[in-house]
């Protein structure tokens, strides 16, 4: 039973049978439209942004099954703030504001992909994403929110989106 995986960076929801995937899956004698179709309808919710998918095929039943990845930090922050990009000039001039409750939405959902031990890291490196990115958080440089975070002032949110 040989599993041959396939890793594509797609745009949510809008695969196609083109390039990267057709030609990578075509050779297997698989039907790719099948896979386009599941896909699209796994990735549905993350409409502009680009996605990790890992495709997994039998190449003796022909069987696959497909795993959806999170998309980046910077491409989560730019949804939430609906922006298309972050600033040309970050630090001096912000492009968007972010809550604190989407920066702790954002960090939960990166957390099981991120290198790190708690919730308080996960938020700290999505504040340090919003400073590179020019979104202030709470209408305040995300590097004042870090200080914040550091005297214990958003203890009550850290707390409540861990047990949520």
């Amino acid at each position: 039973m040989p599993i041959k995986t396939f890793r594509f960076d797609v745009e949510g929801g809008k695969a196609t049978a083109g390039p990267p995937i057709g030609p990578s899956l075509t050779p297997l004698g698989l039907n790719v439209l099948a896979v386009v179709e599941r896909i699209n309808e796994l990735t549905s919710e993350f409409r502009g942004m680009r996605v990790p998918v890992k495709v997994r095929v039998n190449t003796d039943t022909k069987e696959f099954d497909v795993e959806v990845g999170i998309p980046t930090v910077s491409a989560l922050i730019a949804k939430e703030a609906q922006i298309e990009k972050g600033s040309g000039e970050p630090g001096r001039k912000a492009v968007a504001n972010l809550t604190m409750e989407q920066v702790v939405k954002i960090a939960r959902m990166k957390m099981p992909h991120m290198r790190v031990n708690s919730l308080r890291a996960a938020v700290k490196t999505v504040l340090g994403v919003c400073v590179s990115m020019g979104v202030n958080v709470d209408g305040k440089n995300p590097k004042e929110v870090l200080r914040e975070l550091e005297e214990g002032v958003h203890e009550g949110l850290l707390g409540e989106a861990a047990t949520a």
